[in-house]
């Protein structure tokens, strides 16, 4: 009951901040979030940061005196439920741009069914899915998506080369069984047994089940060392939960999103001191700084390092300033101004009111601007990926302590090496 009443109190929350009809020259963007469901932990803190970069953007001018506002859906962490609101924010609300999903199984189908027909900007915070850049390279996606992470088929390769630094010889896979979890487990399969790793099985489990035993005892299978478990925080917790309780060891491996406080709470702490993971990781600047010492007051709460808050305000900088650079809500302007934005040649700028109108000010005078966010400077590339470092991380006493870090080229060195 009382998760239901914060998650009623934090809906309410964001509905409040997203008036149902912009007022008068007002632009709306629409976002799309997993505000509950499987990776609700993490649209919920998305959403939060988006929210964050339009106040301070407001605060600074806005386009012309013209405020951004939100109107957040709640996906329900379900790619049909994202697609149906998704549908409505272009068709009715006639948004130009979304931001969101979160996950990339809500992410995908939102783009190849809404946003890449209809021309509209997506941004997603966090879906790192290999898929995303397939369907740039095949033309499929109108050129409208960019994303503020990086792709797993570089992650699923860093997170080898860390499991084998740390001694992981021998272990199990059990992955979400969507798109997200099939690639990640793939890349990573691909480079930890060229590095000299022993995989004893993969195991797919599909989401919301009440229980994983069945999936923990399957994967048991050959005696691993260790498991890689590729999932979210609820069934990632119910599923550790499984495999401890089943006799399995207390080492793990863990993706990006379960670098989350209420998974190690509801596994235990004290089973995850010989938890270790990787994330797509940050070039600290100015941004960072100023998120770090603003956004859990801003948010009512929540930890400036939840999984995906700091690329999520990032995402809605971008956004934010591309709408500015554009001059108004058109999808095409907005496109075309995203690039203009982070340019390798602007003048920087961070995050914030004062950095804000600072760049609102180089735009009206047709000079360059290059926003380097929270997670580092960003570019994108002609699928709208980035590239970035990855951050290498462990559970040390409940706590997430970052133990080091992989820059990119030396994943993409890594990658080639083990390709061949």
């Amino acid at each position: 009951m009382r998760n239901i009443l914060l998650t009623t109190t934090f809906l309410a929350a964001i509905g409040a901040a997203a008036p149902a009809a912009a007022q008068g020259c007002d632009i709306t963007v629409g976002l799309v979030m997993e505000l509950t469901g499987p990776a609700g932990a993490y649209g919920q803190a998305g959403a939060k940061s988006v929210e964050m970069a339009f106040r301070d953007f407001n605060e600074a001018g806005g386009v012309d005196g013209c405020k951004l506002v939100m109107d957040t859906r709640d996906s329900q962490s379900q790619g049909n439920v994202a697609v149906d609101q998704a549908t409505q924010l272009v068709n009715i609300k006639k948004v130009p741009v979304i931001i969101g999903g979160i996950i990339s199984s809500v992410s995908i189908p939102i783009l190849t069914s809404v946003t890449a027909p209809a021309g509209v900007v997506q941004v997603s915070p966090a879906s790192s899915s290999p898929t995303l850049t397939a369907l740039g390279r095949d033309g499929k996606t109108n050129g409208v998506f960019f994303r503020t992470i990086t792709s797993d088929a570089l992650q699923g390769t860093a997170a080898a080369k860390y499991a084998v630094d740390q001694n992981m010889k021998k272990l199990a896979i059990i992955h979400v069984n969507n798109d997200f979890g099939v690639n990640m487990a793939r890349e990573f399969a691909a480079a930890y047994e060229k590095l000299g790793g022993t995989i004893t099985s993969t195991t797919p489990y599909n989401e919301k089940q009440a229980s994983y035993s069945a999936e923990a005892s399957a994967a048991m299978a050959g005696e691993p060392e260790a498991l890689y478990l590729i999932s979210y925080p609820v069934d990632g917790a119910t599923i550790a939960r499984a495999w401890i309780s089943g006799g399995g060891a207390a080492k793990f491996l863990l993706n990006d999103g379960m670098n989350a406080s209420e998974f190690i709470d509801a596994v235990g702490a004290q089973y995850l001191n010989d938890a270790y993971g990787t994330s797509s990781g940050t070039s600290k600047t100015a941004s960072t700084e100023y998120f770090y010492g603003n956004y859990e007051a801003f948010s009512g709460g929540i930890k400036p390092d939840a999984p995906a808050a700091d690329r999520s305000y990032d995402a809605g900088a971008i956004v934010a300033l591309a709408i500015a650079k554009a001059g108004k809500g058109d999808a095409a302007a907005i496109k075309a101004a995203i690039p203009q934005v982070v340019a390798a040649d602007g003048e920087p700028i961070y995050a914030g009111k004062d950095e804000f109108a600072k760049a609102l000010k180089l735009i009206k005078e047709s000079k360059p601007v290059r926003y380097e966010g929270v997670i580092g400077p960003v570019s994108f590339d002609q699928y709208g990926d980035i590239t970035g470092p990855f951050r290498l991380w462990r559970v040390q006493e409940g706590k997430v302590t970052t133990v080091g870090e992989m820059s990119a080229a030396d994943v993409e060195k890594i990658k080639t090496e083990t390709s061949k």
